[in-house]
């Protein structure tokens, strides 16, 4: 098959690689489109040590699958693989299964490729009206839909919460989707970058400001979706007292924090880590229902085009939340 091969920092070659082979309990599938996340930008970078060259990366898919009894149904895939069996498993919080895998990390080769081989219980199907581009999105709309759900159980307030969402990549506007779908209706989306947060104002439908015109606004919800320390500092500032902020974005381990005002405020700090299995499938169910919107704030590239799709990501040229990518047959 060809993938789309992580060399080595900024540096990827468009080339032949052995077919997946399934495992008992797997099947293969022909991927028709893949998403390029965060995470993926920071391997390409060299700045994730999880993921060390040569790896095929990418890991928000969907597409056919290929054997089996249900050879012929098409899917969307949820790539974290867990063991089903530990005490994190067992509780419905398997997203913390001390034994997962997530596939574009070894020992799992990702999906910037042609085939890919999952279990069949990560498997979601989609209904005619769905396409796979819009199905590729389930991964990262997982992210915030599973902050969202912990946010809200956490929550206390006496009034109708405003909800900030620091960042408008894919991250940021599935969360803020998320948030609308869970019924929060005062979202604002901060994003830095003007052409990013002019897509999201006039085709997206959110609420989108630049950083700086959010002094002074305080918030029920803050999530941050990106992870640096200045998106902390500005989680920090934003929180209102009793204020909960969620963390999905990892771009950055140290810095940034108020710990002070935290503490003095009773603002709750939550981390949140992907998705659980369940929070994917109610995602996935959101996006037949219509309840996440359109679906269609992603511009489409052939997999052998994928350096040129990093380099533009990279330069911050792109508007669209999301680049996907399509395996050329």
């Amino acid at each position: 098959m060809k993938a789309l091969i992580y060399t080595g920092p900024e540096a990827m070659a468009y080339r032949d690689a052995p077919d997946p082979t399934p495992r008992d309990g797997e099947v293969l599938i022909r991927v028709e489109s893949v998403g390029i996340c965060g995470s993926d930008m920071h391997a390409f970078l060299g700045h994730d040590e999880r993921r060390p060259a040569p790896l095929i990366l990418g890991h928000e898919a969907a597409g056919v699958i290929e054997t089996g009894p249900r050879a012929g149904t098409r899917v969307t895939v949820n790539p974290l693989v867990t063991c089903g069996t530990c005490p994190a498993c067992l509780a419905g919080r398997d997203n913390l299964c001390p034994d997962r895998q997530i596939i574009s990390m070894p020992p799992r080769e990702g999906a910037f490729a042609q085939h890919l081989a999952m279990p069949e219980g990560n498997l979601v199907v989609l209904p005619d009206h769905v396409t796979t581009d819009q199905a590729a999105l389930a991964e990262p709309i997982a992210c915030g839909w599973h902050a969202v759900r912990l946010g809200l159980a956490s929550l206390d307030t006496g009034h109708t919460p405003r909800a900030l969402v620091i960042g408008g990549g894919a991250i940021g506007l599935g969360a803020a989707l998320s948030l609308t779908a869970q019924g929060i209706t005062d979202v604002t989306v901060v994003e830095p970058n003007v052409v990013r947060r002019r897509y999201l104002s006039l085709n997206c439908g959110q609420h989108a400001l630049e950083p700086a015109a959010l002094e002074g606004q305080l918030f029920d919800i803050v999530i941050d979706g990106v992870g640096y320390e200045a998106t902390r500092a500005q989680a920090s500032a934003s929180a209102r007292p009793g204020g909960i902020i969620l963390h999905i974005g990892l771009g950055q381990a140290t810095g940034g924090l108020d710990i002070r005002r935290m503490t003095l405020q009773e603002i709750t700090f939550i981390g949140t880590y992907t998705y659980t299995a369940e929070d994917f499938r109610q995602t996935a169910q959101a996006m037949f229902d219509g309840r996440l919107g359109a679906l269609d704030w992603v511009e489409t590239r052939g997999l052998s085009e994928g350096q040129g799709a990093f380099s533009d990501i990279r330069k911050g040229v792109t508007d669209a939340p999301k680049i996907i990518l399509r395996p050329d047959s």
